[in-house]
């Protein structure tokens, strides 16, 4: 299970003293404490035949489970040991009241530094399923990572049928070489970053890359039950299609948060998304093996690993049966690489349950309208130097709205709680492009974007509605985007430029799919709408790290609100300092 989980409960007497207390609270489930020590650490790993001194937390790639039912509280100490500054993000949980342990670098914290720790201090609230944890600074999460599994409260049922099992499968992208010095290079030149050698399935590449048979992962499973997958997508660069061979699957979450069940035999999972899923195994032994696979969707210009990673989903053996080598094995097909109908029709399918007990409080009037483009852009090479972006007087980046997000050297939220934002950031992000242009047409003949350190103020429960434009400058493409600290709903979507008059009428505002992560559609828009009820500093950005290191990034700041339980608290005194 990963690191061990301890309850931290005082004396007996405390104990029997909380438990009379509780016996007057018959409604309230009460969480417990749990306790991990995440020692981050260099610690060899081979694949592909290739060994890599990688970092990973307690020797373990990927890392280990963080479990826990709604309502606990978790404390996690983190202990760096390398030599790099390190930071951890738990993706999707709120944080609500606990924005200091949200993790992005030089957002919400400084990072930890050689032999120092900090310990993460949240309470998971009001959410059940699977989220995930992982590194926040530069490229590191490309081997720091690992699922956060979120039990419902004891004597609640999950809202669908109980599984004989439950099995995380996290995806991952394999580098042969430090994924550190891949960034690095790209930022310098200028270029597109060189792609990873493999994909994973639980760190594993799988039969289908030379050197790799060996590191295949074998999901073995009995007929006749049905298993619970937590999927879990935490590739740096690339959204995924998955597919089990003839085999449907029924999903009934998403970062989560359930969903109206539905089946499919093909998903798509993008960077930083979860999605559950029900696998009915067959009724009796198939005589087969299947194979699990998954690859790349696909929507710019640029270059990318166009290649599949395979697990094994083997039925247990009758005692009487034949040797496994004798058994078939079947492949599934997947969409093709840029299929966006697929795409478009897939992610459509997700509804909340907007039931009774599952409710789907999706603000039906706005305070605040925003409108971001976000896509690629240029910024001009440094005198006198050539570089290796569209031209090779140019540099790619990445902006939204035009800004180009430039990272501080102080965390802003330390900046922001003490009033110290001056020469830190500024407020003034641009609400809706500078200059309007065809966002998905023809390319405006300028593309050079700025760059700054600019947020955007929300006064404390303000609901806002913003619309995400995808551009065609050097390409359309699909961009996942993960706002920090919230949930949001998914309200609205589809191709080409929004049109403000016509577009509102079809927002569904009933029962729309509430995530953290969504896929802006390449050359086309998306809607969401989400409540700033939660003080802080809120990282949002691409999932795709290559568009996150370009600057396709921005920050909102929540203000305090008028009741004491709406303000943020002091920093914690571990919090690392810059």
């Amino acid at each position: 299970m990963g690191s061990s989980i301890v309850p931290a409960f005082a004396s007996m007497a405390a104990l029997l003293f909380g438990f009379s207390l509780l016996s007057l609270l018959p409604e309230v489930a009460v969480g417990i404490t749990r306790h991990y020590t995440f020692n981050i650490k260099y610690h060899n790993v081979t694949r592909l035949c290739h060994t890599r001194s990688l970092i990973s937390v307690n020797g373990q790639f990927p890392g280990p489970r963080l479990v826990a039912r709604e309502g606990d509280r978790v404390f996690v100490k983190v202990v760096n040991h390398v030599t790099n500054n390190i930071t951890i993000h738990w993706h999707g949980v709120r944080q609500l009241g606990s924005g200091w342990a949200d993790g992005p670098a030089y957002i919400t914290q400084c990072p930890i530094q050689t032999g120092q720790t900090y310990t993460y201090n949240f309470t998971v609230t009001g959410q059940r399923g699977t989220l995930l944890w992982h590194a926040h600074i530069s490229w590191l999460r490309c081997t720091l990572y690992g699922p956060i599994i979120i039990l419902p409260k004891r004597n609640e049922s999950y809202p669908f049928e109980k599984p004989y099992k439950e099995i995380p499968i996290t995806f991952g992208e394999w580098f042969n070489v430090d994924q550190e010095a891949v960034i690095s290079q790209a930022l310098q030149t200028g270029a597109g970053p060189n792609v990873s050698d493999a994909y994973t399935i639980n760190g594993l590449p799988g039969p289908l890359y030379n050197c790799s048979s060996k590191d295949t992962y074998r999901l073995k499973v009995k007929p006749g039950k049905t298993y619970l997958l937590r999927l879990i997508n935490a590739a740096l660069n690339d959204e995924l299609f998955f597919s089990i061979a003839n085999h449907t699957l029924t999903v009934v979450e998403a970062d989560a948060v359930y969903v109206k069940p539905f089946e499919t035999d093909k998903l798509l999972i993008t960077p930083g998304q979860t999605t559950n899923v029900l696998l009915k195994t067959k009724p009796s032994f198939p005589n087969a093996t299947f194979l699990m696979v998954a690859k790349p969707y696909v929507t710019g210009r640029g270059t990318f690993d166009n290649s599949s990673v395979a697990g094994i989903l083997q039925y247990e053996q009758p005692s009487h049966n034949s040797s496994i080598k004798n058994l078939l094995l079947l492949k599934p097909t997947l969409p093709a690489l840029n299929d966006t109908n697929f795409v478009a029709n897939f992610t459509r399918k997700f509804r909340s349950l907007a039931n009774a007990q599952f409710t789907a409080t999706v603000p039906q009037t706005v305070d605040r309208k925003f409108f971001f483009t976000m896509g690629l852009g240029t910024m001009p090479c440094p005198q006198n130097t050539t570089c290796g972006g569209p031209t090779n007087s140019t540099k790619f980046i990445a902006s939204v709205n035009n800004v180009s997000f430039v990272l501080p050297s102080v965390a802003m939220l330390q900046a922001h709680f003490f009033g110290k934002s001056n020469g830190v950031y500024t407020t003034d992000f641009p609400t809706k492009p500078p200059v309007p242009f065809n966002y998905t047409g023809t390319p405006p003949n300028n593309t050079n974007v700025s760059n700054g350190t600019r947020a955007l103020v929300l006064q404390f429960n303000t609901s806002v509605e913003l619309v995400m434009q995808d551009t065609s400058i050097l390409g359309s493409e699909s961009h996942p985007l993960h706002l920090h600290g919230f949930n949001f709903f998914v309200v609205g979507q589809g191709f080409g430029n929004y049109d403000p008059n016509k577009d509102p009428a079809n927002f569904n505002l009933v029962d729309p799919v509430e995530r953290n992560t969504v896929g802006v559609p390449a050359g086309g828009w998306l809607a969401i709408r989400f409540l700033a009820d939660n003080p802080g500093v809120w990282f949002m950005h691409c999932h795709l790290d290559v568009h996150t290191s370009w600057g396709l990034k921005m920050a909102w700041i929540v203000l305090d609100g008028p009741q004491p339980n709406q303000k943020l608290p002091p920093p914690p005194s571990d919090l690392p300092k810059c």
